[in-house]
């Protein structure tokens, strides 16, 4: 990369998807309409679940909460991605680049801290409900989003921190479509060994931990759900299911990218897995979740009630979608 005699770069040229430079329509065709079904499927669910006062309990504060950090997380990404892929142009200054990458990992990690929340909402709800109101009332809820966000910030401002001392001279070629932390590391003049092992330890800590916990808690619904009757268990069954899917694929794609020896990661895979869980999945995340629950169909009816039919245009297109594909939901 030419580390000895290269100056100091002051941008870096994002690839995308593809190494051939100019306009890249079909990454358009690919993250447009996720994006679109995102921002608009999460800021439905937060509107729904501040305005209906039958959604006001722990467990869809806690997905309003997931919705904004979804809507967060695709923003700080596909846009930029969007606007490179239209012009062919694809710069981006050094600071701006370290910015997305704090932004992206906050977002990121307050996404795994908040499914961790949601597992714990579920164990109490089914193995302890007459302790329910009081383990997850609305104060506790609250400190638990507040944790989950001051902890991915620090997480986040650490990993910067460990970037910023690095030298980069030379190659300034980044084969991704955002400033995501392995690409960085390979463009390095410096040692990295610091930063890999942060990743290793602190990191495996911050992404592992939740999914650690989050296994223990399915284990014990499991053995609570076994005990009880069919029809208790199709609804335990049809609550949890979709919370683990996104979990498996959500967590499935980090531990694909960054939990590996840098001398093996490989850009192309990294750059295919980080669609999973930068654009896929929290596009997917409120359809999954909750937009198939009868609960939300109800609210969604409610919200196009009477008087407010006038402008609901795009309201009365995704309730006919989500109750068309959404009348085996159960209620969570």
């Amino acid at each position: 990369m030419g580390c000895e005699n290269g100056s100091e770069i002051s941008e870096f040229i994002l690839l995308g998807l593809s190494s051939r430079p100019g306009p890249q329509p079909f990454l358009v065709l690919l993250f447009l309409p996720l994006y679109a079904a995102g921002v608009l499927g999460n800021s439905l669910m937060v509107t729904l679940i501040t305005v209906d006062p039958r959604l006001h309990s722990p467990m869809y504060s806690l997905l309003r909460s997931l919705s904004l950090v979804d809507m967060g997380l695709l923003s700080v990404t596909v846009p930029q991605a969007l606007a490179h892929a239209l012009s062919g142009r694809r710069a981006v200054p050094f600071r701006a680049c370290l910015a997305q990458f704090f932004f992206f990992y906050v977002f990121g990690v307050s996404d795994t801290l908040l499914l961790a929340a949601m597992a714990l909402d579920r164990y109490v709800a089914i193995c302890d409900p007459l302790r329910y109101p009081a383990v997850m009332s609305p104060r506790v809820c609250r400190r638990l989003v507040a944790s989950c966000l001051g902890l991915a910030a620090l997480h986040s401002a650490f990993h910067a921190g460990l970037l910023l001392r690095l030298s980069y001279r030379g190659g300034n070629r980044l084969p991704h479509f955002f400033c995501d932390h392995q690409p960085l590391l390979r463009l390095s003049c410096s040692p990295t060994r610091l930063n890999e092992a942060a990743i290793f330890f602190e990191g495996g800590l911050v992404i592992l931990g939740p999914f650690l916990f989050i296994a223990a808690s399915y284990a014990r619904i499991g053995h609570a759900v076994l005990r009880r009757p069919a029809s208790e268990r199709r609804r335990a069954v049809s609550t949890c299911g979709s919370h683990l899917t996104m979990v498996a694929l959500f967590y499935g794609a980090i531990v694909g990218v960054y939990f590996q020896p840098g001398a093996s990661y490989s850009a192309p895979r990294g750059a295919v897995f980080s669609v999973m869980y930068t654009v896929v999945t929290p596009a997917a995340n409120p359809f999954v979740y909750s937009l198939r629950n009868k609960d939300v169909q109800g609210a969604l009816r409610r919200l196009m009630g009477p008087g407010r039919q006038q402008g609901g245009c795009v309201i009365s297109l995704f309730s006919f979608l989500i109750t068309s594909v959404g009348d085996q939901g159960h209620s969570l």
